[in-house]
């Protein structure tokens, strides 16, 4: 048995090879000659040796692709399987480009079949071969297509698959599968388009709202998906079976999703809000045209309609799908794959996979690991607080990144369990045991570790301690004021003071300069009642902070400040009725200290932080009416009560949808 393929590189290409590897046979794959390489990867890949996977050298834009007559003569009449897979596959792609690949491609692939007398030719088409028709699109039918000639990628589909049903003398088959997304068992894709370019927008929504918020979603016409590996497996299948020649086969779901399902299965994979209720996209073609006209040519809707999917990175060629009209009808090929083992998978049993697979290796969130990798690379970056919660985080992402991660915290076993995670992921950590509470005891730290590693470029001032006392429980705790004082304000003004000096120094190495993290609290920007003595430490390390910075500036020395809003971590679990409370994980924490390690910007802080800040400026006593309302909400702990009244720290409905009001803010 011998094989022809070409896009063998390609994404179902690659797969298609897996499963005729798993025959007897020779496969010549065509390749350009520059593309030699991509196909020594494949075979290395997929474990195969040179006499069973064989380079052709042509090119889809010649004719009979291209493939010299010397190369043809010893394949002619051994070639059992032609496989005409490569063209271009992106609805963004320019119209002449995909004539000539889909098109012309197709009509040079039918010639060498010929030239080769190929026993069969297998034609890789697609859905969209039936434009947008409206109704069910059978596998008997081709010129029932509708309102193809619009769309470039459409019309060239179609005339690539009439170029096999006119011109081809050898016996054809032709697939069309449908919008084909990664793997069911693994979720590999080799780039993004179709369904995955909704992906950056649902996980920007799942960065800003809470998932178990309830959200407006939409729903339209079906949105016919495939894994790639169903389609790979039913098309080797079909290709061996006998008498089913000149006949199409529609490998595609036959229960596909609508616009909505699709939309509810992704949501739920990436823990992003649910929608609740789906506004149907269809009912907007009941428009009228001239008022749908009008509203476009409004001034800067298209501008900023185009910003916004620019942004999202949504082509505006996807929004045909959300009204998408046709069914497409896969009886025939069902009956053919019966008793085969291979049958669609339903989309939920792999959209996690296809989820996860994403976010690993396309979301843009990648970039911020390059960015912080080049802003951190060959530098000593020093994270105190590390064995838990933000530190540990923060730790886990720059030695990731490839930065030289120093760990500081009072706990050695807890910082050397983050050191061999730090290591895991291929990066580099140190321990430096400390209590940061102690003054000689951050001094000694910080000798032994510029004794070691030189310098700290990076200083993420992050242990801290949070009390949560009113001023009534506070009258006979003065202590409570000087142990968080001690902590979070003279603990890192006592090491930046250790490390700065070298800071503001030229290293032998050409390094200067440096960088000083501060993590403070939303609570100074809000003024947040029952925190006087956290917010207090916090607000001092901000003006000494603000102080030093116009005098270290010109030594290439930053500062920068985090108001961070309230984090799930250990230090707030003590509070029990922050369990039903909006919190912000350790990990979104993080990438808000790495954007800093990026930007150095003076200040980070949230949109409503912010806002709190300049309430403050214009409207200080209204602010405090605000305040006081929430105060009234919120018990105080048992802790701050001693122990006692313990059903008190139970929140009220009141206080919970007070708290999602006013999310971020400790209360």
């Amino acid at each position: 048995m011998a094989y022809f393929v070409t896009g063998a590189t390609g994404f179902i290409g690659r797969f298609l090879l897996c499963q005729l590897l798993e025959r007897e046979g020779t496969i010549y794959c065509l390749m350009r000659a520059s593309s030699l390489d991509k196909l020594d990867e494949l075979k290395a890949r997929l474990g195969a040796d040179d006499d069973r996977i064989v380079a052709v050298i042509g090119d889809l834009s010649k004719e009979r692709l291209g493939v010299d007559a010397d190369d043809i003569e010893p394949l002619d009449g051994k070639i059992d399987h032609f496989f005409h897979l490569a063209a271009i596959y992106d609805l963004t792609a320019d119209a002449d480009s995909q004539r000539v690949a889909n098109v012309e491609g197709t009509r040079h692939a039918v010639q060498l079949a010929e030239a080769l007398h190929a026993k069969h030719f297998h034609q890789v088409s697609s859905i969209a071969a039936a434009g947008l028709y409206k109704g069910v699109f059978t596998e008997d039918m081709f010129d029932e297509a509708q309102d193809y000639e619009h769309n470039p990628y459409y019309q060239t589909k179609h005339e690539s698959e009439g170029v096999v049903r006119a011109e081809c003398s050898v016996p054809w088959r032709v697939y069309r599968p449908g919008a084909v997304v990664g793997s069911s068992d693994t979720g590999e894709i080799d780039k993004i388009d179709g369904p995955y370019y909704f992906f950056r927008a649902i996980q920007r929504l799942r960065n800003v709202t809470p998932s178990w918020a309830r959200v407006v979603g939409i729903d339209g016409g079906e949105i016919n998906i495939v894994p790639v590996d169903y389609v790979a497996k039913a098309m080797d299948y079909i290709a061996h079976q006998p008498d089913l020649d000149g006949r199409a086969f529609h490998l595609t779901d036959p229960n596909p999703l609508t616009v909505g399902g699709l939309m509810k299965a992704l949501t739920k994979a990436a823990k992003a809000p649910q929608p609740t209720l789906n506004v149907d996209a269809r009912a907007l073609d009941g428009l009228p045209a001239r008022l749908t006209e009008s509203l476009s040519k409004l001034p800067g809707a298209r501008q900023v309609t185009a910003l916004a999917l620019a942004e999202l990175g949504i082509p505006r060629e996807m929004f045909a799908y959300l009204t998408y009209p046709t069914h497409f009808d896969s009886t025939k090929t069902q009956a053919v794959l019966a008793g085969s083992d291979i049958e669609v998978p339903p989309v939920a049993t792999y959209v996690q996979v296809l989820w996860d697979y994403w976010e690993r290796n396309y979301s843009p969130d990648r970039r911020k690991d390059k960015l912080l990798a080049r802003a951190i690379h060959g530098k000593t970056v020093m994270i105190t607080g590390a064995s838990s919660g933000i530190g540990r985080a923060t730790a886990l992402r720059v030695g990731a990144a490839g930065g030289k991660v120093v760990l500081v915290a009072r706990g050695a076993d807890k910082l050397e369990q983050t050191k061999l995670e730090i290591e895991d992921l291929g990066g580099v950590a140190f321990v430096h045991r400390c209590d940061l509470s102690d003054s000689s005891d951050i001094e000694r730290m910080a000798k032994e570790v510029l004794q070691e590693h030189g310098r700290v470029d990076v200083l993420v001032n992050n242990a801290g301690r949070s009390i949560r006392r009113s001023i009534a429980l506070s009258y006979d705790r003065f202590h409570d004021f000087e142990r968080t004082m001690q902590l979070n304000y003279f603990g890192p003004v006592k090491l930046i003071l250790s490390l700065l000096p070298v800071m503001r120094q030229t290293a032998p190495d050409g390094r200067s300069g440096g960088h000083i993290i501060n993590v403070s609290s939303i609570g100074v920007q809000t003024n947040i009642p029952r925190f006087s003595a956290y917010v207090a430490s916090k607000a001092a390390l901000d003006a000494f902070s603000r102080c030093i910075a116009s005098e270290v500036i010109d030594d290439g020395v930053h500062l920068t400040t985090i108001h961070m809003p309230l984090v799930r971590t250990p230090m707030i679990a003590p509070t029990k009725i922050y369990d039903r409370f909006p919190t912000m994980a350790p990990t979104d924490a993080a990438d808000l200290i790495c954007k800093a390690m990026v930007r150095k910007p003076k200040k980070v802080g949230t949109a409503l932080g912010n806002t709190g800040a300049l309430a403050y400026q214009v409207a200080p006593r209204g602010v405090d009416v605000v305040l006081n309302a929430g105060y009234k909400l919120f018990p105080d702990s048992i802790a701050a009560k001693g122990g006692k009244d313990k059903k008190s720290e139970q929140p009220s409905t009141e206080s919970v949808a007070f708290a999602h009001i006013l999310r971020g803010v400790h209360w």
